[in-house]
């Protein structure tokens, strides 16, 4: 597959801030990727550069090899063939819903751009509504409609900047996971900003989490969880926990309290003390078990608890139970290890 993004060492600063250091990513064609982030990252302001609405500081900017921007110089937004879908969606509250998509086929002959609404709007599932106005939809719909007045034109780039904020959180899982059916059955590359990573995990193929102006970790969704390259991606995605560990000098394995691991991923040496990354489903519940823990809290989330248990030594780790194994606060219950995959860090001294 050819590049057809390429994001090559850029930097963008406001007055004197820097707020985006030297940043680089390449998208193939076809591709789906999510910059994700808390906050004042700087996800937002690579959407924008990418889009031509903010100028950049060092490097430069290619689509399909051509140089969209480098310090001092531009093309304008308009001449990038990129789509754009809005936090607010931004839809024309005076047009109907065939009319607002339809509004960037200005150019086209009359019957290819009502060919291409009607193959859009079958595609979002809104034949029933194409004479609706916005306000006559509901949140996920609106949403749909932004997404094919963006895909009209066919960009070679769409952008989607918080694109489902608005909405309610099971709304925005399973609507992610229809955009990107929708992005890959169009063969459209797009970016994805969010904070949201489970919005990131449903679309992306590959996600960089941004801290503090930089790609941190570029890795899928599976690699993120399973293999974070640093702590402060292990503490930010998923549910995990640092438990305290030393590693045994003569065959690299891990003692904890929970029990004897090997180690797939370990930034120490042996016989270091060591912090190893327990996620909720690291964790199963074995009444046979001698390792005991402490109900101190449980979510209900249907099929399954998260319990939050204390060791005897006070640390408090987290676990995904079966919701059959319906346990009371206060109550102790046997667990075990299955780690499938090992990540530990050399423990931080303060």
């Amino acid at each position: 597959m050819s590049i057809l993004l390429s994001v090559d060492n850029i930097s963008i600063a406001y007055q004197q801030q820097t707020v985006v250091k030297q940043l680089s990513f390449e998208l193939e064609q076809g591709q789906i990727a999510c910059l994700l982030g808390a906050s004042g990252c700087g996800k937002t302001s690579v959407l924008r550069a990418i889009a031509g609405f903010e100028p950049i500081q060092t490097g430069q900017i290619s689509l399909q090899q051509q140089l969209l921007s480098q310090p001092k110089q531009s093309i304008p937004a308009h001449q990038r063939r990129c789509g754009m879908v809005f936090q607010d969606y931004a839809l024309f509250p005076h047009l109907t819903v065939a009319q607002n998509i339809a509004f960037g086929l200005q150019q086209w002959p009359a019957k290819q751009r009502q060919a291409r609404v009607a193959e859009l709007v079958s595609l979002v599932k809104l034949e029933a509504f194409v004479e609706q106005y916005p306000h006559q939809l509901s949140g996920g719909q609106q949403q749909r409609v932004a997404l094919a007045r963006a895909l009209a034109p066919k960009p070679l780039l769409l952008l989607l900047d918080e694109p489902f904020s608005n909405l309610d959180a099971e709304l925005r899982e399973s609507l992610g996971l229809e955009v990107r059916a929708l992005l890959k059955a169009e063969n459209t590359t797009a970016i994805l900003v969010t904070h949201d990573q489970h919005e990131a995990f449903a679309m992306a193929d590959y996600v960089g989490v941004m801290y503090n102006g930089q790609i941190e970790q570029w890795a899928s969704p599976y690699e993120l969880y399973h293999q974070p390259s640093s702590r402060h991606i292990a503490q930010f995605i998923g549910e995990g926990v640092l438990v305290a560990g030393k590693r045994c000098q003569e065959d690299g394995s891990i003692t904890l309290e929970l029990g004897e691991i090997g180690v797939d991923v370990c930034a120490c040496d042996a016989g270091e003390e060591v912090e190893v990354l327990i996620r909720p489903d690291d964790i199963i519940h074995d009444d046979d078990s001698l390792v005991q823990a402490k109900v101190l809290a449980k979510a209900f989330r249907g099929a399954e608890f998260l319990y939050t248990l204390e060791l005897s030594s006070g640390t408090k780790v987290l676990s995904l139970v079966p919701s059959h194994h319906n346990h009371q606060l206060g109550e102790m219950i046997g667990i075990k290890l299955a780690l499938d995959h090992t990540v530990a860090f050399a423990k931080m001294h303060i």
